[in-house]
């Protein structure tokens, strides 16, 4: 066999340099994903058709553009359990989305996706299906970024797209707790372990955005409330006092 002949000692090391170069990019971390949908489901530790939705929430907070949040009603409370982690604004933010909507009740499972679009919780294909639409028609069209600096939270909102400079809204400063496990002792959960993550722990409003950029400044302490160990900045519309379509978000530390 003929021996092959050897690059010139330039064209070796110019090759070796560009093979650092890739190494060294690829060690680099990868910027954040921009978040492209925010999922609220709400559920309850007594409720029995819950546990089919954790397992499809808990998969989606993984996923780097997506912002799952687990909000925990009160109204269950009767059968037998108290859920541990319910607040009673939380009972009321879903009330007030089925008033949006005209519906006359509440139900749990349900996920909320983008603040206007429903489903039952642990239908995953009819939650991707609305995540999928809510992506095609522009999904979260205002930029938020949210980033610690020092003991501070500072977080920034930018403006409206030019075709829709009409849209106003409230932004939120949401503390989640990441993960928790719960022992649930009695109703129709007694004897199940549910673990939970990014449970929302209070609702914070920040200030009023009227489409032009805005920056708010607030100490880290303000989101660590109730046990929570991290943060979401929500952009959200309201209408006659309800929560309305959500046009921009943000992820905290370790979400």
């Amino acid at each position: 066999m003929t021996p092959r002949p050897r690059a010139p000692i330039r064209d070796r090391r110019a090759l070796r340099a560009a093979v650092l170069a890739c190494a060294a990019l690829a060690a680099m971390p990868a910027r954040a994903e921009p978040v492209r949908a925010v999922v609220e489901l709400f559920t309850s530790q007594g409720c029995g058709a819950c546990r089919a939705a954790d397992p499809v929430l808990r998969d989606l907070a993984r996923k780097p553009g997506v912002v799952a949040l687990t909000l925990p009603v009160t109204y269950w409370d009767y059968l037998g359990w108290k859920d541990t982690l319910a607040l009673r604004p939380l009972t009321e933010r879903q009330r007030a989305y089925a008033r949006g909507r005209g519906a006359r009740q509440v139900f749990t499972p349900q996920v909320v996706v983008d603040g206007n679009g429903f489903a039952v919780g642990s239908d995953r294909p009819a939650l991707d299906r609305l995540i999928r639409e809510a992506c095609q028609h522009g999904g979260l069209p205002v930029p938020v970024r949210g980033e610690m600096k020092g003991d501070r939270i500072l977080v920034e909102v930018g403006a409206a797209p030019e075709a829709k400079t009409e849209i106003r809204g409230d932004v939120w400063l949401v503390p989640v707790l990441r993960s928790r496990a719960i022992a649930i002792q009695a109703g129709e959960n007694g004897g199940r372990t549910a673990t939970y993550v990014n449970v929302v722990r209070g609702m914070q409003r920040l200030g009023h955005w009227t489409g032009q950029p805005i920056s708010f400044e607030v100490p880290d302490a303000q989101a660590h409330i109730a046990d929570a160990d991290s943060w979401v900045v929500l952009l959200q519309g309201a209408a006659d006092g309800r929560p309305g379509r959500i046009f921009g978000a943000a992820k905290g530390p370790g979400l």
